[in-house]
């Protein structure tokens, strides 16, 4: 018995026997395909937590926005890489449940090649030296900053850096004194010109200037 065939009869998915059916053979990769981003979903969060720390210490640190920028934009494109191929997988699984196998033989074989390319690309995602390289400050780790982030920027949509931009707004907010907005809003004052009066007292002057000048009037 060879390889496929006990694993589809261990999994319970074929009886014992020589034959094994293409679509046998595809609900088991696209299980075993599926088992095996579960692995990698929960080795990247590891990842993806540390990334989210960079770009808190690179805002704290010299207010290195840049670096924080690289930091989430990495995060976001694994994030995404995971959501996408594992939604995939999902519709496709749903798909050969449901849907006669010969009429969506050839998507499927697509869908699981694509699968495995992006497979191969979360396992090289799975560095925590690439990231830590990140807080490089030397001359050769900016340039590798650099390189990640035009990277990145090539294969994010619009939509992915606008959330970036958003989750980096709010990280550097949350880097703020803890200060109330009420109170933030009560200190922010205009500069004050020296020899010049307020533009609220300078209009009470003329009106009580006006009123002196009625009376100067009425009385003569």
């Amino acid at each position: 018995m060879g390889y496929w065939q006990g694993a589809l009869v261990k999994m319970g998915l074929a009886q014992p026997g020589p034959k094994i059916s293409s679509h046998d053979r595809a609900v088991l990769d696209l299980k075993l395909q599926r088992d095996k981003m579960k692995q990698y979903q929960k080795r990247l969060q590891v990842i993806l937590d540390r990334e989210q720390d960079i770009a808190k210490e690179a805002l704290k640190v010299g207010n290195k926005k840049s670096r924080a920028l690289t930091a989430l934009r990495q995060r976001k494109y694994q994030e995404q890489l995971l959501s996408r191929t594992d939604a995939q997988l999902q519709t496709l699984q749903e798909l050969v449940s449901t849907i006669e196998f010969t009429q969506i033989q050839s998507t499927v074989m697509h869908g699981l090649s694509v699968g495995n390319e992006v497979l191969k690309q979360l396992h090289a995602e799975m560095s925590l030296d690439k990231v830590e390289r990140l807080m490089d400050q030397t001359r050769e780790g900016i340039e590798y900053q650099r390189e990640i982030d035009e990277t990145l920027i090539s294969k994010m949509s619009p939509e992915e850096e606008e959330a970036v931009q958003a989750e980096l707004l709010q990280l550097q907010r949350d880097a703020l004194p803890s200060i109330p907005i009420e109170e933030r809003e009560e200190r922010v004052e205009l500069p004050s010109v020296p020899g010049e009066e307020p533009a609220e007292l300078s209009e009470e002057v003329k009106a009580t200037a006006e009123k002196k000048e009625d009376r100067v009037a009425l009385s003569a």
